[in-house]
């Protein structure tokens, strides 16, 4: 992009991603923009709420030096953030380099009318409000914040090494047995965290059923090592798109922590690797594709994905110190949104052993799959099993492979006077934020008043 400042609008032929020309505004055309910093649930609660607006969701990212300049410094790349925002199942298309104050001309060069984002105000350098040339024109919609998670709490975390975050059994928190609070809060909360699993196995529309979400139930044994084999006992939590004929179940798995580029290429990769198979054995003839949208009303890929996720207390044994990062439903979240995987296992075993391979609920998967990582320091190989049955298989090395949990840390430790600035500043920034928003809300309320008595007097 040889644009600056990025809020001028580009030139022909100079936009950062195609189309060049104008699209046609529409309604169903939905614009979300921020920085995306290491994703995470927040970011795609944000995105879905979006894309149940309309039809098509533009995701614009902002530049690092636009975030430096406005916010403070970003831990991830900016094509670090853009593959996050590519890999979430509701977003149409990102626009990277977007302005940090939305600007109009932006929005209806990619065809979106509304711009939408959380309740909570969102201010530039100058403290001024970054929406308000789209509030000015009516185009502004508001969707509700994710409750719980945000960048900030995530540094905060990595900052403090904390373990407040970490949950035991997810079943049981689910449940409204564990976790904080009186045994009826614990019951709301408990539902309000299932409603959101519901909420994001949902399809490229949000709206329809999508993934499928599963439990895995061992003793803690056979969760941690490789000593104990058990078969284990799945439980469907959220029924789903199950596997069609002919499609290969492949399995993979990990902690998935800081959900960022490195786990998302390596399920891209599997996804293509497996996508490659399908086609050696002519799963894209026009023939075959022809027949499955006969038989079953739409076309459908080669292979389903299965992710299996790893508790906080497995992660921890491993790893140490305050990993993970994120709890098992922050990180299961993460994976759910993913594009690249059709279902999820909660709580899966670290070393998935034969016995548990062999009772998976869609039978014995044609593949299992490892990426190139080094997060983890192992003393022996989770994946003797699969390798014995001959369906283990290997990612090769991919430019993201070394962006994990513990890489991520180490950017914040390194620049951690930076952080820990950028902390305090939001904490400034939010307390101007709140007042604005609450200004906002008395100005919209003498509104209504004003308009109420009126008509009264009319």
């Amino acid at each position: 992009m040889d644009i600056s400042p990025e809020e001028e609008v580009p030139l022909p032929g100079k936009w950062p991603v195609d189309p060049q020309d104008d699209v046609p505004i529409s309604k169903e055309r939905i614009w979300v923009d921020g920085c995306f910093d290491f994703s995470h649930h927040g970011h795609a609660g944000a995105m879905l709420q979006a894309r149940r607006l309309g039809k098509e969701l533009v995701v614009g990212v902002h530049s690092d030096e636009a975030i430096l300049e406005n916010k403070g410094p970003t831990v991830m790349t900016l094509k670090e953030r853009v593959a996050a925002v590519d890999a979430c199942r509701w977003v149409s298309k990102s626009v990277p380099y977007a302005p940090y104050v939305t600007s109009l001309p932006w929005v209806s060069h990619y065809g979106c009318y509304y711009v939408v984002h959380g309740d909570d105000i969102t201010s530039d350098s100058n403290g001024n409000d970054c929406y308000r040339f789209v509030k000015a024109a009516g185009r502004f919609l508001v969707v509700k914040r994710t409750p719980g998670i945000s960048t900030t709490d995530l540094v905060g975390r990595m900052l403090l090494c904390t373990k407040g975050h970490f949950i035991k059994s997810l079943k049981d928190t689910l449940a409204g047995i564990e976790g904080s609070g009186s045994p009826e809060e614990r019951k709301e909360f408990g539902a309000d965290l299932l409603q959101r699993i519901r909420d994001y196995a949902t399809d490229e529309t949000g709206l329809k059923p999508g993934p499928e979400v599963w439990t895995w139930s061992g003793t803690d044994s056979a969760k941690i090592g490789q000593t104990i084999e058990e078969a284990g006992i799945f439980e469907n939590l959220v029924p789903g798109k199950p596997p069609r004929p002919g499609q290969r179940i492949v399995y993979v798995d990990g902690g998935f922590d800081l959900f960022s580029s490195g786990h998302i290429e390596f399920l891209r990769r599997v996804l293509s690797k497996e996508e490659e198979e399908g086609r050696q054995r002519g799963w894209y003839e026009p023939a075959e594709r022809e027949k499955r949208c006969s038989e079953y009303g739409e076309d459908f890929g080669p292979a389903y994905i299965v992710a299996g996720i790893h508790d906080d207390n497995v992660i921890n044994h491993w790893k140490g110190l305050n990993y993970p990062i994120m709890n098992i439903f922050e990180r299961g979240l993460c994976v759910l949104q993913c594009r690249y995987i059709h279902a999820i296992i909660f709580s899966a075993p670290f070393t998935p052993n034969q016995s548990f391979l062999q009772s998976m609920p869609w039978g014995v998967p044609s593949a299992v799959y490892h990426g190139p990582t080094t997060f983890i320091p192992l003393t022996y190989d989770p994946y003797i099993a699969p390798k014995k049955m001959g369906i283990f298989r290997q990612i090769e090395s991919h430019p993201f492979q070394n962006v994990n949990a513990g890489e991520i840390v180490q950017r914040i430790l390194k620049s951690r006077d930076a952080y820990e600035e950028r902390q305090r500043a939001k904490l400034r920034k939010a307390i101007v934020e709140e007042a604005a928003k609450q200004k906002e809300a008395l100005e919209a309320q003498s509104n209504i008043d004003g308009n109420s008595n009126g008509q009264e007097q009319a």
